[in-house]
Formats: C-alpha cells, sequence, structure tokens
C-alpha cells in the first residue's frame, strides 16, 4: 500500500486526533519533499493571538516524520523510528495559514540503508520550515529521527 497525503490524513484522525482538531493537514509528500499546513484559530492559538508552538511542533514534526513513514513502509522492513531531540526557533508571530516544509527526503534512504545492513541504529537530522502566507518565515525546526530495524522474536 502506497503511502500518501490522504492516507496520512485519515491516519492521524485516528492516531492523533489533537492534530486534526487543531488543523494541521498533510498536503504534499512525496519521496524528497512534504508540506504540512495549519491555519491559526481560536482553537491552536495562545494568549498572544498567535499560534501556539505546540501545534507549530506538531505540523513540522509530522512534515519530517511523514517522509520516514513513507520510506520506511517502502522499504519492507520492519523498522522503528522515534524522535531522540528537537529544536524550535521562532522569528515572527504564526497568524493566518502557516505552511511547513520539508525538503531532506534524500537524508533517509543512506539511514535506512545502513541500518538495514548493520542492524544498528542510525540517527537523521531533518528540518522544516515554517512560513506565513507572504512567505515570511515564523518558525523553524530541526528534528533528531532513530530509525533502527526490529530484532525478530
Amino acid at each position: 500500500m502506497e503511502i500518501t497525503a490522504k492516507k496520512m490524513n485519515s491516519f492521524l484522525m485516528f492516531k492523533l486526533p489533537s492534530a486534526v482538531l487543531c488543523g494541521v493537514r498533510l498536503r504534499v509528500l512525496d519521496n524528497e519533499k512534504s508540506a504540512v499546513t495549519v491555519k491559526h484559530r481560536w482553537i491552536n492559538q495562545n494568549p498572544f493571538n498567535s499560534m501556539y508552538f505546540a501545534v507549530q511542533s506538531m505540523a513540522a514534526e509530522l512534515s519530517t516524520g511523514a517522509i520516514v513513514i513513507k520510506k520506511i513502509k517502502e522499504s519492507g522492513k520492519n523498522i522503528s523510528m522515534l524522535v531522540t531531540n528537537h529544536k524550535g526557533a521562532f522569528s515572527k508571530k504564526a497568524v493566518g495559514l502557516i505552511t511547513f516544509t520539508c525538503t531532506n527526503g534524500d537524508l533517509i534512504d543512506e539511514a535506512l540503508k545502513r541500518t538495514i545492513e548493520t542492524g544498528e541504529g542510525q540517527t537523521i537530522l531533518m528540518k522544516s520550515e515554517g512560513l506565513n502566507e507572504n512567505g515570511e518565515q515564523v518558525s523553524a525546526y530541526e528534528f533528531e529521527w532513530s530509525v533502527r530495524l526490529k530484532s525478530k522474536k
């Protein structure tokens, strides 16, 4: 089964309903890039009338993790994934429609290849940039993903 943005959004409904409730939606998903949108609304605001940082974090994480999920599924191997570290920086109030884009899909291939060959865990540092409707950066994230071949029991 191919992993698509539509299928991933359905998956979120059942596995991460808080993201769906806050308006997080995966819009683009391919082997190199993913894009996630979220609109500033009452349900996801902070007391300063902009988007709460945790909602931005959910959207940014999904933009990196969706590509990892897609590539793991395509590998046909039983591989686990986990965020081991993350960092966020905020440069402007997040209001309106924010799009988080990750273009680090190429980094995943080598890490998956190494973990399949060696059985050892690998880490991947993936970046996501949040832009408002004017193309201005509102936040930037780095997520460190760990991938590891699951042992057979």
